[in-house]
């Protein structure tokens, strides 16, 4: 709404300033400018007799480590610590890699909040701490209470590894256990409350506070209204493939608006998508277990309905199995196969591979499973996160995705991505979808003229280095930008050639290396190509680059560390643990930083 002298306090000049810097402003600047204008307007009704301080209670002090991939764990970390300064209390918060271990003997109350990577890894913001916690420098913690909240993907193997590996640990080193370990899967949220709300009610018994010693902070007079909880419904502008002819992949450019929704990005920050699953699959679960799609149950435990259609449709992960969801079927199927399946890891970890709920029922039929029981057994839809390869300042209405679509058969089957395969094959420009910005506060690149930049990110890995450079276009900032990119084919693989053609020749990047694997007769990927121009990257290095490395963690992410460690080692003349060293220091310096999946 544009402020108008008839429709505000303001006199006309004063009205010219406002409409003027409004509309630049972030959602953070207008959160604190709020918060800034309330506090002022309460200090001003302060008489000027100051009331006495509350007495400052003698508690022990609390310590937040957070190990953070995408930034959840360092987001409920951040809350936490809300909390218990509300209630008084002297609170230390790090991320792991922040945190010097020595001080961990000094530590009194050590509440421990971390994602897991990949298969069981830390993330690599607590990998050193990690390391550090089982080496036998780590001291003894008998004065140290603790508690740790565990973050995770059930489809993994190793679900919560790391969380289990430092509640473990801590108990060994002779912490004492406030409160059992949660460990939550991708649907945190209720669980991660519930961790929360138990732990601040011991920490505040302990210290004998009362509630009154709470204090409000003034609200905001506009918070952020789309979120994971409440996602904008956006509407697809574009929906392009980007490989051409011939190519061996399936590779879109999307273009979504957000338009109207008060959103913004930076470059490095996702998109996360909440998909719809295959009708085709839904109707053929339904007709399996002869159910009534139009029959109406619950979704949760607040007694939310839907239909059976719906919620198979919308609600619940139906195309990927867990462990635990056999262990929650084998309650309500009544199958005496399927209890004898898991009883034995091996075997269930073959199951599940590649297979679905479909799979599962026509291997395992269940004897008359009631539609209402499925919310114990299936859990909710994750969202889908894709790093932005847009600008937000070059495009404040919409929001770029680069998706690889995800296409395969086995058991029998052809299946496809869940939301790769639905913007692929039944989303077209003009369909909507439920989407929100995933903020990821560990991928953030710098803007001057003055730090050298090096970004490695083959495939669809290339979408934030897109995003940054066009950002830095949008700003007129030159500089040393250097980009390797990789795929399969020159011809037909090369995304966005236009764009970085154009922006070597403006000097918004100032060097690019390609390396085309299926090209040539012995295949050429990112680190060779680092490896190639190693004497000018550990220059670059050395005059303090920032490093980024996007995309795959399995394979291309590995080999890109490994060569960085071969490069260091050679020219720094280093042995191979030095170059570890050196590399362990970029990271705590924020200068190498990963986004891998």
């Amino acid at each position: 709404m544009t402020l108008q002298v008839v429709n505000s306090p303001f006199d006309e000049k004063q009205t010219e300033i406002l409409n003027q810097i409004l509309p630049t402003l972030t959602d953070a600047q207008k959160n604190w400018l709020a918060g800034y204008l309330a506090a002022s307007q309460s200090s001003q009704n302060i008489t000027t007799t100051e009331p006495a301080a509350p007495e400052k209670l003698a508690t022990r002090t609390v310590t937040i480590l957070y190990g953070s991939e995408t930034g959840n764990s360092q987001e409920l970390a951040e809350q936490l610590s809300k909390q218990l300064k509300d209630l008084q209390r002297d609170v230390t918060i790090s991320s792991m890699d922040d945190f010097k271990p020595k001080k961990l003997k000094e530590v009194e109350d050590l509440l421990i909040i971390t994602a897991t990577h990949g298969e069981g890894d830390p993330p690599d913001n607590a990998i050193q701490f990690h390391e550090f916690l089982h080496s036998r420098k780590a001291p003894k913690l008998e004065n140290v209470n603790f508690s740790v909240l565990s973050l995770g993907d059930e489809s993994y193997e190793h679900f919560c590894q790391t969380g289990k590996d430092f509640d473990k640990r801590l108990e060994e080193l002779g912490a004492t256990r406030i409160h059992p370990r949660i460990d939550c899967d991708v649907d945190y949220e209720e669980l991660a409350e519930e961790w929360i709300t138990e732990v601040l009610a011991i920490l505040k018994k302990d210290a004998g506070n009362t509630a009154n010693t709470s204090v409000t902070s003034p609200t905001p007079a506009e918070q952020p209204i789309y979120s994971k909880s409440n996602p904008y419904t956006a509407e697809v502008l574009d929906n392009i493939i980007l490989s051409g002819k011939g190519s061996n992949k399936e590779t879109r450019h999307i273009e979504i608006s957000l338009e109207g929704s008060n959103l913004s990005y930076e470059p490095g920050d996702c998109l996360a998508i909440y998909p719809k699953n295959d009708p085709a699959l839904v109707q053929a679960i339904i007709e399996e277990l002869k159910w009534n799609p139009e029959q109406t149950i619950p979704i949760n435990k607040q007694g939310e309905i839907r239909s059976v259609q719906e919620a198979l449709t919308s609600i619940f992960e139906i195309t990927r199995l867990t462990k635990g969801l056999l262990e929650k079927a084998t309650t309500y199927f009544d199958n005496k196969k399927l209890h004898e399946l898991v009883t034995d890891a091996d075997k269930v970890k073959a199951y599940i591979d590649g297979r679905d709920l479909l799979d599962l029922i026509i291997d395992y039929p269940p004897k008359q499973l009631d539609p209402t029981s499925i919310m114990h057994v299936l859990r909710k839809i994750p969202a889908r996160q894709y790093s932005i390869s847009s600008s937000y300042q070059a495009n404040p209405d919409e929001v770029h995705l680069t998706l690889a679509t995800v296409r395969y058969h086995t058991h029998g089957r052809d299946r496809s991505g869940v939301c790769t395969g639905e913007i692929a094959d039944r989303i077209k420009p003009g369909d909507q979808i439920n989407a929100y910005v995933h903020k990821n506060p560990n991928f953030k690149f710098p803007f001057d003229e003055e730090t050298p930049v090096i970004m490695i990110g083959p495939g669809t890995g290339v979408a934030p280095f897109r995003g940054y450079i066009e950002e830095r276009e949008e700003l007129e900032l030159k500089g040393k930008t250097w980009l390797f990119f990789g795929d399969q084919h020159f011809r037909t693989d090369f995304l966005y050639q236009v764009d970085w053609q154009n922006w070597l020749k403006q000097g918004y990047l100032a060097k690019m290396d390609v390396a085309f694997s299926r090209d040539s007769e012995q295949k050429v990927y990112v680190q060779h190509r680092m490896q190639e121009r190693a004497k000018e990257l550990f220059e670059w290095i050395e005059a303090g680059a920032h490093l980024y490395v996007c995309g795959d963690e399995k394979r291309m992410a590995k080999d890109v560390h490994e060569a960085l460690i071969t490069i260091i080692s050679q020219e720094g003349k280093l042995s191979k643990e030095a170059a570890i060293e050196y590399i362990n220091k970029l990271k705590q310096e924020k200068r190498y930083q990963r986004d891998v999946y």
